[in-house]
């Protein structure tokens, strides 16, 4: 492999503008940002109102639906930008804000390093560095340089002494499950002390939901087909059910409560999660159940039109 020195040139000789030029590129090129921060994010608008202002792009997260809000600066932050993205955050209800600019401040980077620390764990603030390195005579590399984000683990840390018994047992589980399935899959969502843990399958509206019922010490994997799709969706994984399954290798329990809006198909199984190893067992079995169902189904949505 031959190896060559990279230059690193100015965003500004690609994109002199920011919101001609660069807001259309990154809305276009959105998931390379999201491989940057662990997030499979969709675009939902660009240059969206808010009172005087308008912020630059407007996405979601795919597995929760939460708001993210982008604000793109071509230069070296300010305090203008720093009170937009508190501005975006607060009006739009954002639950993520991703300040990208190519420099940095020290005072800046601490601001939102604060935030991240000091705000409670359901918010997310990035500050990216945002760089071009010339790979060839007419070729660059886009790098964004993550030099702030939220510490999951000292937001955890904070909020510990405010969880209850059972949310304490989801967030343990859900962690050890997380780090069984780093390898497998990209984007993986920061485990939260809930019920489900879920990972999309590349399609708008459907995803896996894992589960733990703490009350039945129930492990279950479920495809989660939100009410907008539902009416459709399913009757057309329903028509390939004696397919799908014979791919999976087991059965599953197709839409379980039919007077949900929401539909599901699940497999479920009980575990004595007192019991240090039926609690690896039960990540074991959830983790090959995961990786299978997420194989075969994330291959039969695509024909859904």
């Amino acid at each position: 492999m031959k190896l060559v020195k990279l230059e690193k040139i100015s965003p500004r000789k690609q994109w002199n503008n920011e919101q001609y030029d660069f807001t259309p590129w990154l809305a276009e090129n959105l998931q390379q940002l999201g491989d940057a921060i662990n997030m499979n994010l969709e675009l939902t608008s660009t240059e969206v109102p808010v009172g005087p202002f308008f912020a630059d792009i407007v996405a979601k997260e795919v597995e929760t639906n939460d708001i993210v809000v982008i604000e793109n600066q071509l230069e070296k932050t300010n305090h203008d930008h720093l009170g937009k993205c508190l501005t975006y955050t607060s009006v739009l209800g954002a639950k993520t804000i991703v300040w990208i600019a190519t420099k940095f401040t020290e005072e800046h980077r601490q601001a939102f390093e604060w935030l991240n620390e000091n705000t409670n764990s359901g918010l997310s603030f990035y500050a990216i560095e945002l760089s071009l390195l010339k790979v060839d005579t007419d070729k660059a590399s886009v790098v964004f340089n993550v030099v702030a984000s939220p510490n999951n683990v000292v937001k955890m840390a904070h909020s510990k002494g405010n969880l209850t018994k059972t949310e304490n047992l989801q967030y343990k589980f859900w962690q050890a499950f997380r780090d069984a399935i780093q390898n497998d899959f990209r984007n993986l969502q920061t485990p939260r002390p809930q019920y489900w843990y879920d990972i999309t399958i590349g399609k708008s509206n459907i995803h896996i939901s894992d589960t733990y019922n703490t009350n039945t010490n129930t492990i279950g994997c479920r495809i989660y087909i939100n009410s907008s799709i539902a009416d459709t969706m399913l009757p057309f994984l329903e028509e390939r059910k004696e397919e799908i399954e014979k791919e999976l290798g087991f059965a599953m329990q197709w839409n379980p409560r039919p007077e949900n809006r929401d539909k599901v198909i699940l497999i479920d199984k009980g575990f004595d999660m007192e019991d240090e190893q039926e609690f690896k067992l039960a990540i074991k079995w959830l983790r090959e159940k995961t990786i299978v169902v997420h194989r075969v189904f994330s291959k039969v949505v695509k024909a859904y039109k």
